[in-house]
């Protein structure tokens, strides 16, 4: 693909939209200027379905008139605006400035619906009605594709209304995966591991932590495996926040439960992105949504009386 990332691709698209131009517009004086021999009766000879004939009268003046509008339209564009290859045009417009043009307008309209949180806690913008109410739409907007309308997640996806986090679960950390995003890496780790059977068997050592039916047997002879884990997820399965590891030893599975569902975890790995959401909210929205997020698995602080 590389190969088409380069300048001489733009020039061969600007002069070929050049050249199209030049056509139509030969095409019109051509036409204008060449004669037709015509037979009596104004036709051209050319007759289908026995007595369908072609006749040839000269095209409507407003339609020639359009003909030529479009012509020059077409090269006044092509001069204003970024239609020729590597050239800005004129007026150097870009979609991506009007939008930010657009979005500066959009956010500044809205400095007053947020003006009553700035400086606020989290925990204290949590507990008001309006602050939950625009929190709650930014979350549909912006998360629920994800997370869902609940926030209760789905495969691969966090719940964000339990006490399981995977980066925290303080207003700080709320507000920074929310700015920033998280990308969440576990190699595979078959070949760290040893055969599928060794796998297995630390898979039912996995289970046997957050308490599950297991096969003992199994299970203790995958203990020693664990150690290829325990960098990430910690000793007894505990997580790690700092690198987003989840916990082992609860009962909540992000990914699936059961033998196949961690056999096939460890032997391709997972690779889990939240895109940052910094460049789609202002940092006063961001604060909403971060409170609201906090709200549903905390007790959001009493609102002052006025």
């Amino acid at each position: 693909m590389s190969d088409f990332l380069n300048a001489f691709w733009a020039d061969y698209v600007a002069v070929l939209t050049l050249a199209s131009i030049a056509a139509c517009a030969l095409l019109l004086w051509v036409t204008a200027r060449k004669k037709v021999a015509l037979s009596a009766d104004n036709t051209t000879g050319h007759v289908w379905d026995e007595d369908l004939r072609e006749a040839n009268n000269p095209l409507p003046m407003w339609w020639v008139g359009l003909f030529v509008i479009t012509i020059v339209f077409g090269l006044g564009y092509l001069v204003l605006y970024p239609g020729l290859g590597r050239s800005d045009g004129k007026l150097e417009w870009s979609a991506q400035q009007q939008y930010r043009s657009e979005r500066a307008l959009a956010d500044q309209a809205m400095v007053p619906i947020y003006a009553g949180f700035q400086g606020l806690p989290i925990e204290q913008i949590a507990g008001d009605a309006k602050a939950k109410a625009i929190g709650e739409r930014i979350f549909m907007n912006n998360c629920a594709q994800c997370h869902a309308s609940d926030a209760r997640g789905s495969r691969g996806f966090p719940n964000l209304s339990d006490t399981d986090w995977l980066h925290g679960g303080s207003p700080d950390a709320i507000v920074q995966s929310i700015t920033k995003g998280r990308a969440g890496i576990m190699p595979p780790m078959s070949a760290a591991v040893g055969t599928q059977e060794e796998v297995r068997n630390l898979a039912q050592y996995v289970l046997s932590l957050s308490g599950r039916a297991t096969d003992s047997v199994r299970a203790g002879l995958g203990k020693s495996k664990f150690s290829a884990c325990a960098a990430c997820h910690g000793v007894g399965g505990v997580g790690n926040a700092a690198l987003g590891a989840p916990r082992l030893n609860d009962d909540i599975w992000l990914h699936g439960f059961g033998e196949d569902a961690i056999v096939a975890i460890i032997n391709k790995g997972r690779h889990n992105i939240m895109p940052a959401q910094e460049e789609r909210l202002t940092e006063a929205q961001i604060q909403v949504v971060a409170a609201y997020v906090w709200g549903m698995s905390n007790k959001p602080a009493a609102k002052p009386a006025p």
